[in-house]
C-alpha cells in the first residue's frame, strides 16, 4: 500500500514538471515573438532566408548598386544647379593619383636632389604628334607641382612673367605667351609623360628626364578610372571629356 502511494505521488510530481516546463517554453516562444525585429541597419540573416528572392535581389542591386565601371557600392548620382556635371559623389580626385605616382618617381629617381631645378610640362596625348593635351594633361602638371614641392625638390614654373598684369578679368601672372616668358631658366631636369586611353580608364606614363642628356632618371606608371578623370570640368561647363551638350559621345 506504502509503495503504491509513493509511486502515484512520484507520477503526480513528474505531471506537474512536464507542465510547468511546457509554459516555460511557451513563455519563451511568446517573449521571441514579442521581440521586435532588428533595425535597418543590422543584417538579419533569417529574414533574408524568408524574404523572396526577387526582392532581395532588388534591394541589393538598389543598395550596393554598379556603375559602368563595375564599382560596387556607389552612392546615387548627383547633378550641379547648372547640369553641367552629373555623377556620383568622389571618395578620391586626380590629386591623389598623383601623390602616388609622384612616391613611385621619388622612389627610383636618380641625380635628382635638392640642388637641381626641375620644370614641369603637359602631359600629351599619346596617339598624337605629342603637341596636343586635354584637360587631365594640364591638371596632372599642376599636382605634380604640388607633389614635388612636398618632397622638396626645387620645381621652377616656367610658365611664370617678371610681372603682374591687372585686368578686369584679374589679376595674374602667369601666361602662355612664350613672348613674355624668359628664354633663360636654370632647369636641369623636366618632368613629362604621355596619357592614353584605356579600358575603364586612362593610362598614364610619368618620366623625369635631363634637359641635356635626354636620360630618363626616374619613371611611374599608372591607371586613373574614367569616373575621376570625368570628374574634371571645364570652365565654361559645356563639355567634359567623352561628353557634348550632356550626352556622352562613343566612337563607333
Amino acid at each position: 500500500m506504502k509503495i503504491k502511494t509513493i509511486t502515484m505521488a512520484i507520477a503526480l510530481m513528474t505531471t506537474i514538471i512536464g507542465a510547468s516546463g511546457c509554459s516555460m517554453m511557451m513563455g519563451e516562444d511568446n517573449a521571441a515573438a514579442s521581440t521586435p525585429r532588428p533595425g535597418m541597419n543590422v543584417i538579419d540573416i533569417s529574414a533574408e532566408d524568408r524574404a523572396p528572392t526577387s526582392s532581395r535581389m532588388n534591394e541589393t542591386n538598389e543598395v550596393q548598386g554598379m556603375d559602368a565601371y563595375g564599382a560596387i557600392g556607389q552612392p546615387r548620382l548627383y547633378s550641379s544647379v547648372q547640369g553641367a556635371y552629373k555623377g556620383r559623389p568622389l571618395t578620391k580626385h586626380i590629386g591623389d593619383y598623383v601623390k602616388n605616382m609622384t612616391q613611385d618617381l621619388i622612389a627610383n629617381m636618380e641625380y635628382v636632389n635638392d640642388k637641381t631645378p626641375i620644370g614641369v610640362t603637359h602631359f600629351a596625348l599619346l596617339d598624337t604628334n605629342l603637341q596636343t593635351t586635354d584637360l587631365l594633361g594640364r591638371q596632372m602638371a599642376e599636382s605634380f607641382v604640388h607633389e614635388l614641392h612636398k618632397f622638396r625638390v626645387p620645381v621652377i614654373d616656367f610658365k611664370a612673367t617678371e610681372y603682374i598684369r591687372i585686368t578686369e578679368d584679374g589679376d595674374f601672372v602667369l601666361s602662355r605667351d612664350y613672348l613674355e616668358l624668359s628664354s633663360s631658366l636654370p632647369i636641369e631636369y623636366v618632368l613629362t609623360g604621355t596619357m592614353t586611353k584605356h579600358q575603364g580608364g586612362v593610362l598614364v606614363n610619368a618620366r623625369i628626364l635631363g634637359m641635356e642628356s635626354r636620360a630618363v632618371v626616374a619613371s611611374a606608371q599608372m591607371l586613373v578610372p574614367f569616373y575621376v578623370v570625368d570628374a574634371l570640368i571645364p570652365s565654361d561647363g559645356s563639355e567634359q571629356n567623352g561628353t557634348r551638350d550632356g550626352v556622352k559621345l562613343s566612337r563607333g
